[in-house]
């Protein structure tokens, strides 16, 4: 398989490449795995490409660890 979009692909091969790209969901694990499998439930659907999905989760992702502050360059004018 060359694509991954949803139009390349059928139902039963994204839910294989989200299968086989999350890895062992039944193995045991801290319960991390249905929640991605949930996550990308869109696209093996149909509704949503890989990328979309996870352009929204970056977007909503927080570290809870502040940024640096702005330095002054040091430059004086």
């Amino acid at each position: 398989m060359d694509s991954i979009l949803i139009k390349d692909t059928t139902r039963e091969e994204r839910e294989r490449i989200v299968a086989e790209s999350i890895g062992n969901v039944n193995g045991s694990c801290d319960g991390c795995s249905a929640g991605l499998i949930e996550m990308y439930q869109p696209y093996i659907d149909g509704i949503k490409e890989i990328r979309e999905i996870n352009m929204e989760f970056r977007a909503h992702f927080e570290s809870g660890v502040d940024g640096p502050e702005k330095a002054d360059c040091g430059y004086k004018y």
